[in-house]
């Protein structure tokens, strides 16, 4: 804190001034020696714990500088020898003999008697004008060392006027700000803007991914033109953008304090700095300042043979539901990473079928280039016998965190090659829409195989003749979101006919509001209020929502108020229920609403009281200091009774963004023949049809179909077991966050927080032709876990924590319709079963040999199971279908 305040007042100061007469850079006197005490801690603690309980350590020792030449034409050029002296390694807070794990042991055993020889060699650095022009050390050091004494030779480099630059030193090519008031200089380097070769990659959504936050600030107190003392300090902060709870910090410190000033050596009298060097040592040698990557061998981890069947068992598809399972999943993914094509294509290709489909989603998750020719080399799409592993496959890809250019190349290839099943074929083009979306979001819109696959989309989808062409193309675009498409979506949702109408209005549902221009709502409003043509109600109320989620104008608003009691019966009370949520949950257009109901001949008794089973709902899952989450259930009916469509949606938001985590839709048409009833105004001439559509986490799956025409339909209804059908059944990564950072003290830390998913989400329709009754059944199984693994290694002692959290929850969504009567009866239920949740942390510091100091915590609590309320319509309704029902089960076809 005593730092951060110095530094806001420096910042603050206007005053500027120079230092003893001295303009550029610090000077040293010569024939002097300046000894100095120097120490380099780390601590590694949740986000708001106090640094006295943080793991980490510390590294001192002595340093003695002293000039060796400087330019005879230009004071401010010097070249400074700088040494490392009786180096410690020790803890950085106080422990108990028995969690010591530096107890006992000397710097040279710690170190290595060769490595702390290295570490204690002298460097040399030439400073023009206070900036670091050369650093000069031996070529084939360690890194680790190296490291070390690049980030002590950075701290010498400052300027002694206010004003900001870009400047090299170990953290990279930074900019850099300087704060000078009298005998004090403030540096804070912007990290962010640092340019350094280090892994980074981020989840695709906001909410799912990582926040983070870096600082650097230091501060020079300056005596007789050079330094007195030198406090530095890092701040690396972690935190999961959907739980801040759970997260990191890292903390770095370096201090440097003058001890004394002695009698030194003189001038080495030279025109150059070369000859200076030569005459001392050739051995040396102008090096980078900027940091080298150092990357620490595990010597005693297992290979992923040796992993995979550690954990084999818990990724049966008995147990995928199951915490331990998306745990595995996250493990595998990173020791799959590690590995080569040859050992990730040993396990794919002896595993057995029921845990193969696991292997793949674990293999293209990793999302390397050596797990995608694996992969690829041993997927056969011209094979419809490996329907499902090339169905995970394609989905996995559908979910990548940070997909690459090759992964839609080398699908963009394979759709335009032999593909055996039409299904895969289908799900191919959808997933390259998604991944379109996914490196366009990243500016990757104009790589080459991003055009390609746009340009192939967009041409196809212009020459298709056959609906089930059209509507592929249109999935693909669903997923894609392209601006370019928006007058493509708008031709077939007015034109288009039946499910190619639907498809293509669902589509421009999800565009972002600033994509859907007057064009859009023109033809939005021209398809609801059927100016120009007939169409179905589940596209009219698709439009509708589309204009009232849009910012809508006054007379739009008016205009579909005042249409309300001119609609098909059931489309009224749907409509009607739409403006009521709107009004109760306070969305957008609430404010333009309440002004047109001022309106009688908007807002009347007539008007707002039309019957009918039809509703739309929304309601609160959460509401959380992180994130909020919110859930939608909207069905739809056709005047006969029969459900028309049934849209249930789970969103998560935070103040700035949101994820569409869940939209599970269940659509029927053409069953009015079951039981002897009229069709609705436009759907005369549907046929039967039944089936199931998803999206998950912004990504919309293949729909699946439960039955296609009437011999269909009755051949399923006759053979059904009342089973639901699977949507989707696998493993997802969701959080995938990995940064390396180069710390300025010299050792090398990252932050890595995964989350998996093990998901099951099915669904069903049944009717019961004696009982006249019908069910839809949408089941939604999860279960999630989440790792963070936030660390610093310093080659011989690493020091880091380790954080998790597991849940697990059913979601169902039941509908009941009794159809025996008018107005027939509806009760919807949502439930959640109890949820267990629990969370875990440890902090660890340990050495080569294998001694280890842990501190572990863990809590447990579980979130009781919940029935969520809908409107009071519903449960009065739901009293008497469960009233009405006989004790005795019927029998379901």
């Amino acid at each position: 804190m005593i730092l951060l305040t110095v530094l806001f007042l420096c910042i603050i100061s206007t005053y500027s001034a120079s230092v003893k007469g001295h303009t550029t850079g610090p000077s040293l006197n010569n024939d002097k020696l300046y000894k100095f005490a120097y120490s380099a801690e780390v601590y590694v603690d949740r986000v708001k714990a106090s640094l006295q309980k943080s793991a980490g350590y510390r590294i001192s020792s002595g340093v003695d500088v002293n000039l060796l030449w400087r330019n005879p034409d230009n004071d401010d050029d010097q070249l400074v020898k700088i040494t490392m002296k009786d180096v410690q390694v020790e803890n950085v807070n106080e422990r108990p003999a028995d969690k010591n794990i530096f107890k006992g042991k000397s710097t040279e055993k710690i170190i290595g008697k060769e490595y702390l020889e290295t570490l204690q060699r002298p460097i040399m650095v030439e400073l023009v004008r206070g900036k670091i022009k050369t650093f000069y050390s031996y070529q084939n050091e360690p890194g680790f060392t190296q490291n070390i004494k690049r980030g002590l030779a950075s701290l010498f480099q400052l300027q002694l006027h206010s004003g900001s630059s870009r400047e090299v030193d170990i953290s990279g090519k930074c900019d850099t700000t300087y704060h000078v008031r009298q005998d004090q200089v403030t540096k804070i380097k912007d990290l962010d803007s640092c340019e350094i070769e280090r892994k980074k990659f981020t989840s695709h959504n906001r909410i799912l991914d990582v926040s983070t936050k870096a600082t650097s600030a230091t501060v020079y107190v300056l005596e007789d033109s050079f330094i007195k003392s030198i406090k530095a300090e890092e701040n690396f902060v972690f935190a999961l953008n959907y739980r801040r709870k759970t997260g990191a910090k890292i903390v770095s410190k370096q201090r440097l304090e003058l001890k004394s000033v002695q009698a030194g050596t003189g001038l080495i009298a030279a025109k150059q700095v070369a000859g200076v060097i030569k005459t001392l040592d050739p051995n040396y040698v102008a090096i980078p300042l900027e940091a080298e990557p150092v990357k620490s061998e595990c010597k005693k981890c297992p290979s992923l043979s040796e992993h995979w069947k550690n954990i084999r068992e818990q990724m049966h598809p008995d147990k995928l539901s199951k915490p331990d399972a998306a745990k595995s999943f996250l493990s595998f993914i990173q020791n799959i990473r590690k590995a080569t094509k040859e050992e990730i294509l040993k396990i794919i290709k002896s595993e057995n079928k029921e845990l193969l489909p696991q292997v793949v989603d674990a293999v293209t998750s990793a999302q390397t280039p050596e797990s995608l020719e694996a992969v690829l080399e041993f997927l056969d799409f011209k094979d419809a016998s490996t329907f499902i592993l090339q169905e995970r496959f394609l989905y996995a890809c559908g979910f990548a965190s940070h997909p690459s250019e090759m992964l839609l190349k080398s699908l963009t290839e394979k759709f335009k090659g032999d593909v055996a099943s039409q299904e895969i074929r289908e799900t191919l083009v959808i997933v390259m829409g998604a991944l379109i979306r996914k490196l366009c979001d990243r500016d990757g819109c104009k790589l080459p195989a991003v055009v390609e696959a746009r340009r192939l989309i967009l041409n196809r989808l212009e020459k298709a003749n056959k609906d089930d062409n059209v509507q592929m193309y249109l999935l693909a675009l669903k997923n894609a979101l392209l601006p370019e498409a928006i007058p493509v979506l708008l031709k077939y949702a007015e034109s288009g006919e039946g499910p190619i109408s639907s498809l293509a209005a669902t589509a421009l549902q999800r565009y972002d509001p600033s994509f859907l221009t007057k064009e859009v709502k023109e033809t939005m409003n021209r398809i609801y209020h059927q100016t120009r043509k007939i169409h179905e109600k589940t596209v009219r109320t698709t439009a509708a929502a589309i204009i009232l989620n849009s910012n809508p104008s006054y007379m739009e608003v008016k205009n579909i108020l005042l249409s309300i009691g001119e609609l098909p019966m059931e489309m009224n009370k749907y409509m009607l229920s739409m403006i009521q949520d709107i009004l109760r949950f306070e969305m957008p257009a609430s404010k333009t609403v309440r002004q047109v109901l001022k309106d009688m001949r908007a807002h009347n008794y007539d008007r707002f009281s039309k019957m009918g089973s039809s509703s739309a709902y929304t309601g609160y899952i959460t509401r959380g200091p992180d994130v909020s989450s919110t859930y939608s259930l909207d069905i739809l009916y056709s005047g006969s009774g029969i459900l028309r469509r049934s849209n249930m949606n789970i969103r998560v938001f935070d103040r700035s963004t949101d994820l569409h985590a869940i939209q599970v839709v269940l659509e029927a048409q053409g069953l009015e023949s079951i039981i002897a009833a009229t069709p609705d105004e436009g759907e005369e001439n549907l046929d039967s049809f039944a089936g199931m559509s998803a999206i998950l986490f912004g990504f919309q799956l293949r729909p699946v179909t439960f039955f296609q025409g009437y011999g269909d339909l009755m051949s399923k209804m006759l053979s059904a077991t009342g089973d639901p059908m699977n949507v989707v059944k696998g493993l997802v990564l969701l959080t995938d966050f990995l940064q390396e950072i180069q710390l300025q003290s010299g050792p090398t830390a990252s932050a890595e927080f995964m989350g998996g998913l093990a998901i099951d989400i099915s669904g069903g329709m049944e009717f019961s032709l004696w009982y006249r009754e019908s069910k839809t059944n949408v089941k939604n199984r999860v279960a999630m876990f989440v790792a963070g693994n936030t660390k610093v290694d310093s080659f011989f002692v690493k020091t880091g924590m380790e954080t998790t959290l597991e849940t697990e929850t059913a979601l169902d969504f039941i509908s009941t319709v009794q159809f025996s009567q008018y107005p027939f009866l509806v009760c919807m239920q949502m439930d959640r079963v109890d949820s267990p949740f629990r969370t875990h942390m440890t902090k660890y510091e340990s050495l080569p040999s294998g001694r280890r100091y842990t501190a572990r915590r863990g809590k447990a609590a579980t979130l009781a199971g919940n029935e969520y309320p809908l409107h009071q319509e519903n449960s009065n309704m739901c009293k008497k279908v469960f009233g009405a029902k006989s004790d005795s089960a019927g029998s379901w076809f």
